[in-house]
């Protein structure tokens, strides 16, 4: 095959080509496959760092979790010992209330015992000077000889 002025202007353009793409275009075009590729390995690494992150983020979550529970039943356990006390103390109340309350019934029992039995010798001397009056056929004087009435219903 012969070499004619076809070929050689092809050659010649071709590398004119050549030169011009490796002086203008290629530079620009492999800056930003570095940039794209450094933009792709930091985002990676941001990605993967998020993720460790992600997993310290959820073991702390955890720890805070399982803190507050255990916060919460030590909570539980003091109110349930508090009340607890509130009851005993309750039946405590309740129990010296019921005791004040038995004591000041028996008293008020036995004072009205009291005026019961003194109402009674009352009445039995009443009924022992009228009796005494009957038997005697006389009448006592009762303001004259309420000294020896007096000694009898203490006797009674």
């Amino acid at each position: 095959m012969s070499i004619n002025a076809t070929l050689i202007g092809q050659m010649i353009t071709f590398a004119l080509l050549v030169w011009f793409t490796m002086k203008y275009i290629w530079p620009p075009f492999i800056n930003a496959m570095e940039e794209r590729k450094k933009k792709i390995s930091d985002g990676l690494a941001a990605a993967d760092k998020s993720q460790e992150d992600l997993k310290l983020a959820e073991k702390k979550a955890k720890n805070i979790i399982k803190d507050a529970k255990d916060q919460s039943s030590e909570i539980v356990t003091l109110a349930q010992k508090r009340a607890n006390e509130i009851v005993e103390e309750s039946k405590d109340n309740a129990n010296k209330e019921a005791e004040r309350r038995i004591q000041a019934a028996k008293a008020q029992i036995e004072q009205e015992i009291e005026q019961t039995k003194e109402a009674l010798r009352k009445e039995v001397a009443a009924l022992a000077v009228s009796a005494a009056e009957q038997i005697l056929g006389a009448e006592i004087d009762q303001n004259k000889h309420q000294g020896i009435i007096s000694k009898v219903s203490d006797k009674l």
